[in-house]
């Protein structure tokens, strides 16, 4: 008995570059805890496809890669770990700060795939930091990673590369904007 699709052959993730220490700790008041939101995406992301532009008013999906998750869940999943560990912030997920976090980063996430046009991975977020009582700061992170060739192993590298860039970017970005 069959049931659904084939199986993929393999699911690709984003692994942080930056982890927190086995046994680190942090301690302080939910207020001061920043919760990192998932991203919005344009629907071309709302998908565990991997798109590829193929120019300017076309995009095609990389044959035979799926990611684990959606992007979105991908890159807010990176976001949490790269800021615990590159930022002197508590991070929490909206249960854990029981509504009284003091912080928020927010985003969208424009891009997250492949240029067929110049062989490279890139990655576009633009972030939102929300502070209780201070003015809305956005900036926009952008990294774009040269590929060989538009395969599963090559793309997964390469967006994995861009995503922790954008990630560090940004947890600089919040450590020097508090």
């Amino acid at each position: 008995v069959s049931f659904g699709a084939k199986a993929p052959p393999t699911l690709l993730v984003l692994t942080a570059e930056a982890k927190v220490q086995n046994g680190a700790a942090k301690t302080g008041d939910a207020s001061e805890a920043m919760i990192v939101l998932i991203p919005d995406i344009p629907r071309k992301l709302d998908t565990n496809r991997v798109p590829v532009q193929i120019d300017d008013g076309s995009i095609a999906y990389l044959k035979d890669a799926f990611w684990a998750d959606k992007p979105s869940r991908l890159m807010q999943s990176l976001l949490v770990e790269t800021l615990s560990a590159k930022t002197s912030k508590m991070i929490l997920s909206e249960v854990e700060a029981g509504g009284k976090a003091g912080s928020y980063l927010s985003g969208n996430l424009s891009e997250f795939g492949i240029d067929a046009r110049v062989n490279q991975a890139v990655v576009i977020f633009d972030a939102v930091k929300i502070v209780r009582g201070k003015a809305l700061l956005k900036q926009r992170f952008e990294a774009r990673e040269k590929m060989g060739a538009i395969a599963p192993g090559e793309a997964s590298a390469a967006l994995n590369r861009a995503a922790n860039k954008v990630a560090a970017d940004i947890a600089d970005w919040v450590s020097t904007n508090p």
